[in-house]
Order: structure tokens, then C-alpha cells, then sequence
């Protein structure tokens, strides 16, 4: 498993009872986890003290309740990187933290070029990618169909103190937007998405990750320059193998470029029971070089 153990500024403290206990920065956050089928190690005292609580109704619609005050939105660091939290309706804070190790080992390639390093994140979100990629000296290319969270990605590189890298920021379908620049001619050296299981374009446009994923990667080889870095997919569907992207990225990126495609599920080290929470797969292709 691949885990993302150095955050400063986050922790997991707890986990169990379908719900995980967490620190963001200065607030304590206690927000619903799947996948913590076990029984929680700290006492209902601790988990009661969470600044906020998000809890679900049985329509499975939720809010946050309030134990204390705390601001709309604050900030947490990464090393350089830096990025607003805020509690939103559908119990996200804006930020995946699990994905600071592929953060970690995709700033490493960029930093390692010899070239310069253009690099496309698709379903890009709030732009933790972004921010890191940018920061190792990447040009990015930031597309996302939902106009908001682009909002969020452009104050995130602004928080990172990265105003004068050169990241272009699009709300668009990204295979529409793949096949655009596919015909002007665009390359890219890597190439970053986060699908989801589902979910629409902003002109109503469907994606259901089993039809459209393997197709989306093969489309993106043609926009591909002819000596690649990396490829990174990540995905959060439930019952998706971690060797089903294994099988994509060789069958698309291997095939044409050579290099190594592997994968594993990313996780989250658990400080009261030294338990590893899983948090998805990530499916990695790399250049030989």
C-alpha cells in the first residue's frame, strides 16, 4: 500500500464504527468513513469533542452540527503547498489527503527533468495536483467540469504562493476538451485524472467510469509528447481491482511508450490503533528512463 505518513498539519487520529476522527490543522472534524467496518480505540469523550460533526439522516442527506466555533474556511500545509479547508454539504473539506503521496512522487519526476514538463489534470477538482505539480515547475493545465471547484483550484495556487507559474485553468467535459486539444496539436509530458464512478459534464454530458475509462486513456496517449514521464490514474469506485488500471495503463501506455505500469491502493496511517485506512487505488505509469 502506498501512504501518505508525512502530513504536519493533518492527522487521522481515529478511526471505527463507519466514521473517521480527524485534525485539520487547529479543528478536529468527525465525518462518516465506509470503510472503517471496526470498532473505534479512543473513548466516545474524544470523538464527542469534535469541532464539528457530520452526521447523516436515513435519506442519507447530511450537515455538519457545531460543537465550537471555527472559520467558514482555514488553511493546512504540505511542505510548500498550501490549501483551504472548508466543510461543505456533502461532508468533503476540499482536499483528498491521501493524495500527497502520488503528490510526492509526481513532483519528484517533474523536479528530476532535464526538459520542461507540461503536465494535464483531468477531473482536477480543487487542485491539490495542481499546486503540487506547479510547485515542482511544471506548466499545468487544470480542466474540471464544475465551474466552483476551479474557483477553488485557482485560490489554492494563489495560497501556494505559485502566482507566477503558468497554470491554465478550464471548466469544460474532459473528453471533449481531450479531443480539442488533440486536434490543435497540444502535448503533454504527464498526465493526471481522478475520475469519478458517475457524474455529468457542464452541458449535461454522462460518465459512467466503466464505459468511458479505458477509452479516456487511449485518447490521451495521442496528446501524449513522444517521450512521456507519467501517467497517473486514481479512482474511489468501489469493486474496481487495483490491477484493472494495472491492465489499462499497460495495455495503452506500455504498449506504446514502454516504461513499467503497476498499482496499489493509497492509504492513511491511523495514529490511535496504527491501523492503515484504505482510501482508493492508484494506478502509476512511468518512463524507463
Amino acid at each position: 500500500m502506498l501512504l501518505a505518513d508525512k502530513w504536519k498539519y493533518y492527522e487521522l487520529i481515529d478511526t471505527g464504527n463507519k466514521e473517521k476522527l480527524e485534525r485539520w490543522g487547529d479543528y478536529i472534524l468527525r465525518r462518516p468513513e465506509p470503510q472503517a467496518m471496526w470498532p473505534n480505540t479512543r473513548n466516545e469523550k474524544v470523538w464527542a469533542n469534535a469541532d464539528a460533526h457530520y452526521r447523516r439522516n436515513q435519506k442519507g442527506k447530511g450537515r455538519w452540527d457545531y460543537k465550537s466555533k471555527i472559520p467558514q474556511r482555514w488553511t493546512v500545509s504540505y511542505g510548500n503547498l498550501s490549501f483551504y479547508i472548508e466543510p461543505a454539504g456533502s461532508k468533503h473539506t476540499g482536499l483528498f489527503p491521501e493524495q500527497a503521496v502520488n503528490w510526492e512522487w509526481m513532483m519528484k519526476i517533474i523536479k528530476s527533468s532535464s526538459k520542461p514538463v507540461r503536465v494535464l489534470n483531468l477531473f482536477a477538482y480543487t487542485g491539490g495536483a495542481t499546486v503540487a505539480c506547479a510547485c515542482a515547475g511544471a506548466e499545468v493545465c487544470h480542466v474540471d467540469a464544475v465551474k466552483s471547484t476551479v474557483a477553488k483550484a485557482k485560490e489554492n495556487v494563489l495560497l501556494s504562493g505559485l502566482s507566477d507559474r503558468t497554470v491554465r485553468f478550464i471548466t469544460d467535459d474532459v473528453i471533449k476538451f481531450v479531443q480539442r486539444e488533440k486536434r490543435r496539436g497540444k502535448m503533454y509530458e504527464g498526465i493526471i485524472m481522478d475520475p469519478p464512478s458517475y457524474g455529468r459534464g457542464p452541458k449535461g454530458e454522462q460518465w459512467k467510469i466503466e464505459n468511458e475509462l479505458y477509452g479516456l486513456v487511449e485518447l490521451c496517449t495521442e496528446i501524449l509528447s513522444p517521450e512521456p514521464l507519467f501517467f497517473l490514474i486514481n479512482s474511489y469506485t468501489t469493486g474496481l481491482a487495483p490491477s484493472v488500471l494495472t491492465n489499462i495503463l499497460t495495455l495503452t501506455m506500455t504498449k506504446r511508450f514502454g516504461g513499467h505500469a503497476y498499482s496499489d491502493e493509497i492509504g492513511l496511517p491511523v495514529t490511535s490503533s496504527g491501523l492503515v485506512l484504505p482510501c482508493g487505488t492508484s494506478g502509476r505509469w512511468e518512463s524507463s528512463a
